[in-house]
């Protein structure tokens, strides 16, 4: 069984000013979630599921279904607000979903396989898929031997404002602690993460998640538990998010779980903030001249 790739495509892009995962960088009116796509079918993955918001579903749907059919299995769930455990409720003035964890357990009925979670406006490069698929197609249905593809953090900065990265502690090859900054911006030579009260010098050589994680069915229980006690304990918060990274701590302090990290030296790049879109435009043009992707990619 190939593993399945989930995309978290919910997000209606606020620092961006719109619908990010939609836009065209392509020369052929490709977005980064084509390219996404593209890499994972050549690195052998069987399917891909894209978690949505109701709100983009029609337009997302005429995109994509006509785009990828005949290409790769495709598939769609919804990220809805209301889909907490039975029993509980929440802050009727709260408006968003739970936050990125909450988004993968919204697959947690079709998904039956092995899996990788990426986000869906981040150009990852085709040496973490591959390394993923590799780690996934080692696991079987109930393993607990997850998998992170990590990042150097110098690799992941944009020039057009502060970012947000999980800091990764790593021990022999394995992820021990993922501590989430928020506010991470480079000013001179040094990299800040300045979403504390005083900012806080990051090594830029550090180990970064790109939210680019390999589970297997087994992570759907497990998150799912987790989840039902963070719904209980932060029902009033408005705000509170249920992230992946908040996950996999839990399951490494409690030893449920083990996340081997796959080092990726490739720079990432994505759009962030719009001033990103052209800089990503001309790195894809850059790889079309060197080979690596054709000039379009679906025909």
């Amino acid at each position: 069984m190939k593993p399945t790739l989930l995309i978290l495509a919910a997000g209606l892009g606020s620092r961006y000013g719109g619908v990010k995962q939609m836009d065209p960088i392509g020369p052929s009116g490709e977005n980064i979630i084509d390219y996404s796509v593209f890499d994972a079918l050549s690195a052998g993955f069987g399917r891909v599921v894209f978690v949505i918001n109701a709100k983009i579903e029609q337009e997302f749907k005429e995109v994509y279904e006509d785009r990828l059919k005949g290409k790769i299995d495709t598939d769609y769930v919804i990220q809805d607000l209301r889909d907490i455990p039975e029993g509980l409720s929440f802050n009727p003035e709260r408006v968003k979903p739970w936050g990125t964890g909450h988004a993968v357990l919204a697959a947690r009925n079709i998904i039956h396989e092995p899996f990788a979670v990426i986000n869906a406006d981040d150009f990852y490069g085709r040496e973490a898929f591959q390394v993923m698929y590799n780690h996934l197609s080692t696991l079987a249905l109930q393993d607990t031997a997850y998998a992170m593809v990590g990042f150097q953090l110098k690799n992941t900065l944009s020039e057009n404002g502060s970012v947000s990265r999980g800091i990764c502690e790593v021990e022999q090859g394995l992820l021990t602690d993922v501590v989430e900054r928020t506010k991470i911006i480079r000013k001179g030579n040094q990299v800040l993460d300045q979403g504390e009260k005083t900012p806080i010098e990051l090594d830029e050589n550090s180990w970064v998640s790109m939210n680019f994680w390999g589970f297997t069915p087994k992570y759907f229980e497990q998150s799912g538990t987790f989840f039902a006690d963070f719904v209980r304990d932060n029902a009033q918060n408005i705000k509170a998010e249920f992230y992946i990274p908040y996950v996999t701590n839990l399951l490494i302090n409690n030893k449920e779980a083990s996340v081997k990290v796959l080092e990726s030296r490739d720079h990432w790049f994505g759009v962030t903030y719009r001033e990103d879109k052209e800089e990503t435009m001309q790195k894809v043009r850059e790889m079309i001249a060197e080979g690596r992707y054709p000039e379009n990619l679906w025909s």
